[in-house]
């Protein structure tokens, strides 16, 4: 009974966890935008993460050392600094723009100005790392942000076209008024917030806090392919409301609120209550994993003590990284950087990172002295080398559509 109430949680939290800002905002924009023509994309990255988080997860769990740690040992220190820097500098950026998401959520519940809901939030945050148990953090966030549930409900009340929008989804294609360039340009901000790189790092670093172990592996891998491949479906709902109420007029989508909007004119007052915790609860949720992945990574590189497993004094390193990480974070949104730019630039930066942070996961997963007869199988090495293929062409494409395009203006 134990393990089935642990894989059943496991695929909760893996559902709310994988809807953060950054696939709040762009499946909103680009189902006001293309409507459902770039589904591809996400089923795309769903596939993806779900083969690199099983690697990540199964290396935790036989090894009992999470990414970073390994990273290094395996492929040496400036291999592994490179990766570290590149795949920090992302994170550090999501981590920004979740804090600020948390804000703008706060902002629509309360009209009080995120601005001034910044600190706060960067408090609450660092105190949330600080004191609450691993578990706690990741099971009660996770499943608040079920709420997000409501998208889907919201789309049936909605009484759309269905056929159309099968339509849209098995023959996609580019609308006329958006060209080639801004359709790609989506695509890979899309492709990078499915697949960003803080999942694979917080996914390893929480199976060694849970000192998950080679038993564990059945468990694991039901999180994964069951929890986040229905987590992509939330964000299909999130599009698809989107296409419904914002395509046929025209309007795009550029505000949180402009999101949940039409989930409040289908379900009413309740209904938006929900998306607003949902909200809430999937940046913040999102906000505790960006921030403890600056921290796990920047520890496991340097071999310090890290964790939440040990007492807060006995990984003092790894803690001041996480408060040093959280004023950065508050700091930048306190020059009125805008969230919804800032989640915008680290999908498509994450795009850029992919390659660095899943070729050393490969790496690791092919060796034996760590894995022993828990080594990549064909199917694993086949899917794992196709995308490292992908998330190259998409690496390479990333900035140049961000230029061509004006970030998809």
């Amino acid at each position: 009974m134990k393990k089935i109430f642990a894989i059943a949680l496991g695929i909760l939290t893996a559902i709310g966890g994988f809807v953060d800002i950054g696939d709040l905002v762009t499946n909103g924009l680009v189902g006001a935008r293309f409507g459902l023509s770039l589904v591809w994309v996400v089923l795309l990255g769903i596939v993806g993460i779900c083969v690199f988080a099983e690697m990540s997860g199964r290396v935790a769990a036989v090894s009992g050392r999470a990414t970073f740690d390994l990273v290094r040992e395996r492929l040496g220190p400036r291999m592994g600094l490179l990766n570290l820097a590149a795949s920090m500098a992302v994170t550090l950026l999501t981590f920004t723009a979740e804090i600020g998401g948390v804000a703008l959520a706060l902002q629509l519940a309360t009209s009080v100005n995120p601005y001034l809901w910044i600190p706060v939030v960067g408090a609450a945050v660092w105190i949330v790392l600080w004191r609450v148990k691993f578990s706690v953090l990741e099971n009660a966030f996770g499943l608040a942000g079920l709420a997000l549930v409501v998208f889907a409900v919201a789309l049936w009340r909605l009484g759309p076209d269905w056929a159309d929008l099968w339509h849209q989804v098995t023959r996609p294609a580019v609308p006329q008024d958006e060209s080639h360039t801004t359709y790609f340009y989506y695509a890979v901000a899309l492709f990078g917030a499915a697949m960003t790189p803080y999942e694979v790092f917080f996914f390893s670093s929480g199976g060694v806090e849970e000192r998950w172990t080679d038993t564990d592996l059945g468990t694991m891998r039901a999180n994964v392919f069951i929890g986040f491949p229905l987590g992509g479906l939330l964000s299909v709902a999130i599009a698809a409301v989107a296409a419904v109420v914002y395509l046929p007029e025209g309007v795009q989508v550029d505000t949180l609120g402009q999101i949940g909007m039409p989930v409040g004119q289908a379900l009413g007052v309740l209904g938006l209550a929900l998306a607003l915790l949902g909200f809430f609860a999937a940046t913040f949720g999102a906000a505790c994993e960006t921030g403890l992945s600056v921290g796990y990574s920047i520890a496991q590189y340097f071999g310090w003590q890290w964790g939440k497993y040990v007492a807060p004094l006995q990984a003092a390193r790894f803690h001041t990284v996480v408060l040093l990480s959280t004023i950065v974070a508050v700091g930048v949104l306190l020059t009125t950087a805008d969230p919804i730019m800032l989640t915008e630039y680290s999908v498509v930066f994450s795009a850029v990172a992919l390659p660095l942070t899943y070729f050393p996961i490969l790496v690791v997963a092919n060796d034996r002295t760590y894995m022993g007869r828990h080594v990549n199988g064909r199917l694993a090495n086949t899917l794992g080398t196709a995308y490292l293929l992908v998330v190259l062409v998409a690496a390479v494409a990333a900035i140049p559509l961000m230029v061509v395009t004006r970030a998809g203006q």
